[in-house]
């Protein structure tokens, strides 16, 4: 059963391919990237073989445990990542546990992923390699490191499952744990430069890895080359005790999953019909309304929201707030991150569209309604982070030229999400699906997507943010001025034609592109 399982993955795998071209593009260019990575750490583990066995021990340990750590946080920060072999789907046909847990284990390595991570494992067995057992010691704790990493990502995603499948849960997970995560590592970074040196706190903090989970396996190496036998012999009994305990979590939250479907949490009532009681009874009304409420209860459109209150902290961290002219530009960039925001709304609605074409809803009406919806929105969070950005500054005299390239970006970037996701489909969550769930064929279209969308805010705005430089730089009058008139005039003018040209381009295609968000599923 386990080999069945194992070709089943695989035959998935091969079979996306031949499903979405984006798909095997995406997996050779993220295939490409590992292989790079691999040689990277290759590299780096031979130049860690000219440092002393106790240094080159303790980075092995310090970034073996982030690695299990960024696996076994896989399965909150990603839903939906991967549900191709969801254990679920086999509770029909009495598979004995302990076959299952085995395959959906080795399972979980077959991809770029899993194969990517056991050869950076094997070569980190290069720093040992004129010492030929801490070189099998280093394979034996690449095998033990990796099984950790499947075994111990299987487990907690089927401790917190129930919880995953409620849809509050998963929104408070994007505030309080995601973006924390994300933000650790400015934070992290500017703490190692400024102490004197790692040896500072590497060696104590590898110490106290060693002895957990996350550590355990990247230390038998450097215990074997120490001569520490009976710590080689701790490590590896902690390891196999920790793989043990996993599995019987594991098993028991798989039997409760299976013998019980999971609960969906509290119902909330209804009551009258939110923003459609709000906004006028027109076509460009009944976008906005159903839209507002997509941005106060879909997580897709939350996750957007949650990032921004944290898009101040890297330029807090490195540059402080005494004097940090950097700020200043807090409100431009969030102004381009909040109007791209409805560069992929046509696709969110799925094969909701439908609704867009049979009512007979004109294509201005559509994107001028997504428009209005992401103004209620987004123009209270990008006047505030302007006024913030100056307040922290301390230079008042720049508040007309911060609020004048930030609403004049804010405008040109929605005005061209507007002719964009009327433009350029692919394929993005479904619907119920959670932010960082990952659809087929996706990660290279919304590269690519990501990628075009900058480069035509950048040549739109381009003389807003010219003249917002130069006033910067001299503090004029006559600039600031000309960077508030520069960036409304060209900011609307961009976003009448991007809502016209959008709706033409909706009109034209509205029954392709419907077919197209149909072929996702």
């Amino acid at each position: 059963m386990v080999a069945v399982l194992l070709r089943l993955k695989v035959t998935l795998l091969l079979n996306g391919f031949r499903r979405s071209v984006w798909q095997t593009i995406g997996f050779v260019l993220a295939a490409l990237y590992a292989l790079s990575v691999v040689v990277m750490l290759g590299a780096a583990s031979v130049g860690l073989s000219f440092l002393p066995e106790g240094e080159a021990r303790a980075w092995q340990v310090f970034g073996g445990s982030l690695v299990v750590l960024g696996w076994w946080l896989l399965p909150l920060l990603a839903y939906g990542l991967d549900a191709t072999l969801d254990p679920r789907r086999f509770q029909p046909y009495g598979i004995p546990r302990r076959e299952l847990l085995v395959g959906l284990a080795l399972a979980g390595l077959v991809g770029v992923p899993g194969i990517a991570t056991l050869l950076s494992g094997l070569a980190t067995g290069l720093t040992w390699w004129d010492t030929p057992l801490a070189l099998l010691g280093a394979g034996v704790g690449a095998v033990l490191g990796v099984a950790v990493c499947a075994v111990g990502s299987r487990t907690l995603a089927a401790v917190v499952a129930p919880l995953l499948d409620w849809r509050r849960f998963r929104e408070i997970a994007v505030v309080v744990v995601v973006v924390p995560v994300i933000m650790l590592a400015p934070l992290l970074s500017r703490l190692v430069d400024e102490a004197s040196g790692s040896d500072d706190w590497l060696p104590q903090v590898a110490d106290v890895l060693a002895w957990t989970p996350l550590g355990a396996p990247w230390s038998i190496a450097g215990d074997v080359a120490a001569g520490d036998w009976l710590l080689v012999l701790a490590r590896i009994a902690l390891t196999l005790g920790s793989l043990a305990l996993m599995l019987v979590a594991w098993g028991a939250s798989l039997a409760r999953t299976l013998e019980r479907p999971p609960s969906r949490g509290p119902v909330a009532q209804a009551r009258g019909f939110g923003w459609f009681d709000r906004l006028p009874a027109t076509g460009a009304g009944a976008v906005a309304a159903r839209c507002l409420t997509y941005w106060q209860r879909d997580p897709r459109y939350a996750g957007s929201i949650a990032f921004v209150p944290f898009i101040p902290v890297p330029f807090i961290v490195f540059g402080g707030l005494d004097g940090n002219t950097s700020l200043l530009w807090l409100g431009p960039i969030v102004a381009y991150i909040m109007g791209f925001a409805i560069s992929a709304d046509l696709a969110y609605d799925y094969t909701a569209f439908w609704l867009h074409i049979v009512s007979g809803v004109r294509g201005v009406a559509d994107r001028a309604g997504r428009v209005i919806a992401l103004f209620v929105i987004a123009v209270p969070i990008v006047v505030l982070l302007a006024i913030g950005g100056v307040w922290a500054v301390g230079q008042w005299d720049m508040l007309l030229p911060v609020l004048g390239a930030s609403l004049g970006v804010l405008l040109v970037s929605t005005g061209a999400s507007s002719v964009l996701s009327a433009t350029y489909l692919y394929p993005v969550q479904k619907p119920g699906e959670g932010i960082f769930s990952q659809p087929q064929g996706g990660t290279t279209a919304i590269l690519i997507g990501q990628t075009l969308g900058i480069v035509v805010v950048a040549v739109l705005s381009a003389p807003t943010l010219v003249v917002f430089v130069v006033s910067l730089a001299t503090g004029s009058t006559w600039a600031a001025i000309l960077t508030a008139v520069v960036g409304l005039v060209s900011g609307a003018v961009a976003l009448v034609v991007g809502v016209r040209k959008g709706g033409a381009i909706l009109d034209r295609r509205a029954p392709d592109l419907l077919q197209r968000m149909a072929a996702w599923s």
